[in-house]
């Protein structure tokens, strides 16, 4: 069901127009002031405020069909909206608000023997196309980190979450208004027939210079198939956490809780837990007994099975598995160097993170794997652009070119080059 009563034959054009009307707002947000633009994202976390309350009505209406439609707890979990994520929503775009603004920033700048200057300058990308399910809140991060680096974006949410996010949206073209910027700088589709997505794709006649993907393994393996535009995505999230063996006791129950417990269905969480042989006696049993009080499924090699009697037997396929859920996988490893191996067999190349007090190991764990974050001594729930002061993020991006980690603002632009000379010409 949608809004609009589009057909198959309709949906192309309202998709078209969807773009025309982005490239346009992306031309006049090239050129807008930071103020303007700043005061757009301080209107729309007032707005989101004032309206808090038909959001959270908006929400409830997603989840009660939800719920009616048997969604898993950890989806229904990523779907729900409450005073508390609103709250950071607000604060999220205060933050955006405030950062220093990415156009027209001087990346690099030199001089060559022939008297040229060439400077490298920060600009916008143009228009950014986001398809997300589930998690209403990519609404206002993906709007406001957009807008703050000069972008136009089209924004296609989940059928789930589809009047949350239209809520939210409302919220932020109040506040595009009220700086007198274009509504069409931020774009919801306003349909949830899934021949949108395809569309966009497409690139919408040329319209959208870049997609990006906030989802399911699904949704972004079909996204990285069909788009005929550059993608910034991560397939899934299997994110390790080794502990070594002269990790502090406390700090190795305390982190691998809540990388694995804080919130089980984000693309941060701990899928894997990778334990030094020489911490077993004094680590292995205080770390899953505290994962086990909190209710989460243990499936382990040989030598957890025969420590843990809860655990069940780890397969093949639990070490290629994102759970997104109240289970780990618990394997013992021989020594750093084994961790390293199986995290660069199995891992995603999106977050990892080491516990120990040995610097040789933090070293050997930064310099020979290559996810886009790693940590050490801490959680890998840390994986999020607002943690990393960003404001927010549009995505996690575990690709090798240009945006990689939690992507903000200054990911979300290109460059150009700007030479000035004195009358040079080339021999």
């Amino acid at each position: 069901m949608s809004t609009l009563a589009t057909t198959t034959a309709s949906l192309p054009a309202l998709m078209a127009e969807i773009g025309r009307k982005a490239r346009a707002a992306a031309g006049a947000l090239a050129t807008t002031s930071a103020e303007r633009k700043q005061a757009a994202l301080i209107g729309a976390a007032r707005a989101l405020e004032q309206h808090r309350l038909e959001i959270l009505a908006a929400n409830a209406r997603d989840m009660q069909a939800g719920r009616v439609r048997g969604l898993s707890a950890a989806f229904l979990d990523r779907l729900e909206l409450n005073d508390k994520r609103i709250d950071a929503m607000i604060d999220g775009l205060r933050t955006i608000a405030e950062l220093p603004d990415p156009v027209g920033t001087v990346m690099a700048e030199w001089t060559r023997p022939n008297g040229m200057t060439i400077s490298r300058v920060r600009t916008p990308l143009g228009v950014i196309g986001v398809i997300f399910e589930s998690r209403p809140n990519v609404t206002a991060d993906a709007g406001a980190l957009c807008l703050k680096s000069g972008n136009a974006v089209i924004l296609r949410g989940g059928s789930d979450s589809f009047h949350s996010s239209a809520a939210i949206h409302a919220g932020l073209v109040e506040g595009l208004r009220g700086a007198g910027l274009p509504a069409d700088a931020i774009q919801l589709v306003p349909t949830t027939d899934r021949a949108a997505v395809g569309e966009m794709l497409r690139g919408l006649g040329g319209t959208i210079d870049v997609i990006v993907p906030r989802g399911g393994k699904t949704l972004v393996a079909r996204v990285q198939e069909e788009a005929r535009v550059p993608v910034f995505a991560h397939l899934e999230g299997l994110c390790h956490t080794f502990i070594d063996k002269s990790a502090k006791l406390d700090m190795a129950v305390n982190v691998t809780l809540n990388a694995k417990m804080r919130r089980t269905g984000i693309c941060g969480a701990t899928e894997t837990l990778l334990v030094h042989k020489d911490a077993v006696a004094t680590h292995l049993k205080p770390v899953i007994d505290a994962l086990i009080a909190k209710g989460c499924e243990i499936r382990g090699d040989e030598t957890v099975q025969n420590l843990i009697p809860q655990a069940l037997p780890a397969t093949e396929e639990d070490w290629r598995t994102e759970y997104e859920d109240a289970i780990i996988a618990v394997k013992v490893v021989a020594d750093v160097g084994e961790a390293i191996d199986h995290i660069t067999r199995y891992s995603s190349h999106h977050t990892e993170a080491i516990i120990t007090e040995d610097p040789d190991s933090v070293a050997r764990f930064f310099n020979e794997i290559n996810s886009a974050i790693l940590i050490h001594n801490a959680s890998t729930q840390f994986a999020d652009g607002g943690e990393f002061g960003f404001g927010g993020e549009i995505g996690i991006a575990t690709g090798k070119f240009h945006a990689r980690g939690p992507v903000g603002v200054e990911q979300l632009c290109s460059f150009k080059y700007l030479i000035r000379g004195n009358g040079q010409t080339r021999p």
